[in-house]
């Protein structure tokens, strides 16, 4: 039930988009048990003006290839999964489409279980 939203510089290509999804679902998939067909997320390309980072916030050296990455999820992982699913992402993107570990930005906001309605008004959850 995770809703992922990314954002990144504009000029990418559509392989590339699709692989950043892809990757970061299957990451999701193996370390926070996502099932199948759970694929809520959304990319958003910004220029240079409306995407702005630390460049080196923390010693670590940022390019123009940054992806800031917002997922919101349940409040049921513990603090191992969120590493293993840190992990799991970066990796990934660094395979495919080709993200280098120090661009990828990860963020976890976690909500209460009736915090989700999934369509017809409901809160299927609780």
């Amino acid at each position: 039930m995770p809703v992922t939203r990314i954002a990144l510089r504009k000029g990418k290509t559509a392989d590339y988009k699709q692989a950043l999804m892809a990757e970061i679902y299957e990451a999701m998939h193996e370390t926070f048990d996502v099932p199948e067909d759970d694929r809520f997320m959304a990319l958003s390309e910004h220029d240079e003006d409306t995407l702005w980072f630390g460049r080196s916030y923390l010693g670590i050296e940022r390019s123009d290839d940054f992806l800031l990455i917002q997922m919101t999820v349940s409040r049921t992982r513990t603090q191992e999964q969120k590493k293993a699913l840190y992990r799991a992402i970066t990796e990934r993107l660094a395979r495919s489409p080709g993200v280098r570990p120090e661009d990828v930005f990860i963020n976890l906001v976690e909500v209460e279980k009736e915090n989700w309605s999934f369509g017809r008004g409901e809160a299927q959850l609780v």
